[in-house]
């Protein structure tokens, strides 16, 4: 079954190249494509795609506020959300998640990261760019510190603690096998367990997990 995607941007140069590259996948389809947010919210609840794909700066409501509209916590279906833009501004990385997006991009994260969000955000999953996972982390350090951090169901490896430290940095994948010298399967592997002993659903969670034990520091 194909994973079915809708695009909303206000620049038909840059719907075409989401497009090209998504409907290149084997396994994803753009079913349809909306230049400003009402119509991209009317469409989304007409064709309930998998996965949206919405830019945040759109005429007539932006891609926060349609993602609000179609997956925000007042909403009893939600639909999947990755909001993708030219502009790394906290503001928009806090606004776009509190809104209910399953991920967040920069326009100029490549092809692999795209893709990437788009299978994580119809699986449930979050993804959000590594260029900005870091920062915001930083941020909430200081809120996810009121908490006591949960405790690990088996002890981390030396490897998994290596692995936890270069996620938590912004790493890709690519990058923590080329930073630790394993291959890629081995990271994904290494995640896989990092995930089931610390009961994350996702990256996000395990850098969240390494800034509330301070192994990061903001």
């Amino acid at each position: 079954m194909s994973i079915r995607v809708i695009v909303a941007d206000d620049q038909e140069i840059v719907r075409t190249g989401l497009r090209m590259i998504l409907d290149a996948q084997p396994d994803i389809e753009v079913v349809g494509e909306a230049a400003d947010g009402r119509v991209a919210v009317a469409l989304a609840r007409e064709l309930r795609p998998d996965v949206c794909l919405f830019d945040i700066r759109m005429p007539d409501m932006d891609g926060i506020e349609a993602t609000r509209q179609l997956a925000g916590p007042d909403v009893d279906d939600p639909l999947a959300i990755v909001v993708i833009t030219t502009f790394d501004l906290d503001e928009y990385v806090h606004g776009a998640l509190k809104a209910g997006a399953r991920g967040f991009l920069l326009k100029d994260a490549g092809p692999d990261l795209l893709i990437q969000a788009v299978h994580a955000a119809a699986n449930g999953d979050a993804l959000i760019a590594p260029n900005v996972t870091a920062r915001l982390l930083a941020a909430f350090s200081d809120a996810l510190s009121t908490r006591p951090p949960a405790q690990p169901v088996e002890p981390l490896t030396g490897r998994e603690e290596e692995v936890l430290i270069t996620v938590a940095h912004g790493r890709t994948n690519a990058e923590i096998a080329d930073e630790l010298h394993i291959s890629l399967s081995t990271v994904k592997t290494h995640l896989a367990s990092l995930m089931a002993k610390l009961g994350a659903r996702n990256r996000v969670e395990i850098v969240m997990w390494a800034y509330e034990t301070d192994r990061i520091r903001s």
